[in-house]
């Protein structure tokens, strides 16, 4: 009895924003301006950071990273969804779609581990005011 399930996902139907078309453009405009507006502004923050000699502290350092990884994290997803609202037919590959879980996942992560991070930064300059410079060197930020 070697019976096998001959169907074969290749790609998924994404049906969540199929509704009236004056809501699709509705939602198209407001997650439209809503990615520009992250995108400008984790850049913006970015850009301060790197730029700004009087904020190459440890802190500050840190503060440019989640602008990258939110960025990154935000660019995952939005730009397919925002094209779906305006296609014919909503879908996704197997393929794309476990891109993004696997890009969702990693930069989530990463996020969390650098607010893990960010936190022992913050616990050691509170509790630890005299020796946060040596604690927190370059070195160990750049292992961290």
């Amino acid at each position: 009895m070697d019976h096998e399930n001959g169907s074969l996902v290749t790609e998924f139907i994404l049906i969540g924003f199929s509704g009236q078309w004056e809501l699709q453009i509705f939602f198209f405009v407001t997650f439209s301006l809503i990615y520009v507006a992250t995108v400008v502004g984790n850049i913006l923050i970015m850009v301060t950071v790197t730029l700004s000699s009087s904020l190459h502290s440890s802190m500050n350092f840190l503060l440019g990273n989640p602008s990258f990884l939110d960025m990154c994290l935000s660019t995952v997803t939005t730009p397919k969804m925002i094209t779906d609202l305006l296609a014919e037919h909503k879908t996704i590959s197997l393929r794309g779609c476990m891109t993004q879980m696997f890009l969702m996942h990693f930069f989530g992560g990463a996020e969390m581990t650098l607010l893990t991070i960010m936190a022992f930064d913050r616990y050691v300059a509170i509790c630890k005011p005299l020796h946060y410079r040596t604690i927190m060197s370059h070195k160990l930020l750049n292992w961290l």
